[in-house]
């Protein structure tokens, strides 16, 4: 059985509609594949709709949070929430306000950039996106490259976007502790994604990952493009000592991203631990 936890579709900021997702994975010989769109659940409905036979959807989502537990440092935190109530009030009013913040953020950046004399119009960028989806950095790479400024999303990022760069600015996520209470409320699983991703930039430490673990943290995703051997090793020990779900995803993005779907896999039955945990909905198959 092969199965990939870690997806996203135009909804956030993949190249492929949920529909055409779903046809990806079962082309690639995917049996499960989880949706996992930034802050949103609301590609679930036409996930589920436009299965293949054969195919199962974890729904889930990607959580852009915050850790402060390293002496006060913020670092930014992906969390991924599988199989939760997506009605849960809690969730439900912070995934408006993130949303809201993503599409401000996002406008504040392509305006500086349009003070500046480049050609980018702040209000075409957030035009092209469906109405309340989120709104990240990806999106106004893809403007960049559209203008002519770069060739790829990756060169925008070392240009244009990344952490220090002058169009950048920060972003008002959800405290990771206040996350995982939340899914657990709304009885779904979290999994930290690409924790020691040293390339992303500052990682939390092995002791904040404790720390999440006795607040409820369910999984650490070991296996992600993003890891080396070197680090697998190090989360499978942390994951055995902590008693933490091991899972392996692409953290697919169609074609703003090179990794395939399917690249990196979970073994089925950790996949069975973290179904087995939730409550919040059903897998769904078709």
């Amino acid at each position: 059985m092969r199965i990939d936890l870690h997806a996203h579709s135009t909804v956030s900021d993949g190249t492929d509609t949920p529909a055409e997702l779903m046809a990806v994975a079962a082309g690639a010989g995917l049996d499960v594949l989880a949706m996992t769109d930034h802050d949103t659940t609301a590609g679930w409905a036409a996930a589920a709709d436009t299965l293949p036979r054969g195919l199962t959807l974890v729904r889930g989502a990607e959580l852009s949070c915050v850790s402060t537990f390293d002496a006060g440092r913020p670092v930014s935190v992906h969390l991924l929430a599988y199989l939760f109530d997506p009605a849960s009030p809690a969730i439900v009013a912070e995934q408006r306000r993130l949303r809201r913040e993503r599409r401000e953020r996002l406008h504040a950046m392509a305006a500086r950039m349009a003070d500046d004399g480049l050609p980018i119009d702040p209000d075409e960028v957030l035009g092209v996106l469906p109405p309340d989806s989120p709104a990240g950095r990806p999106h106004l790479a893809q403007a960049l490259v559209r203008a002519g400024l770069v060739s790829t999303v990756d060169e925008a990022f070392a240009g244009y976007l990344g952490n220090g760069r002058g169009y950048y600015l920060p972003r008002q996520d959800t405290p990771v502790e206040s996350a995982i209470d939340m899914i657990t409320v709304a009885g779904g699983v979290t999994v930290f994604a690409h924790p020691f991703a040293r390339s992303r930039g500052r990682i939390v430490s092995a002791d904040t990952i404790a720390e999440l673990a006795a607040r409820g943290l369910t999984g650490l995703e070991v296996d992600h493009p993003n890891h080396d051997e070197a680090t697998r090793a190090e989360l499978r020990g942390l994951a055995r000592e902590l008693g933490l779900v091991q899972t392996g995803s692409s953290d697919y993005h169609g074609s703003n991203k090179t990794i395939r779907i399917g690249a990196e896999t979970t073994d089925p039955e950790a996949f069975d631990e973290l179904v087995a945990k939730a409550t919040g909905c059903p897998l769904v198959t078709g």
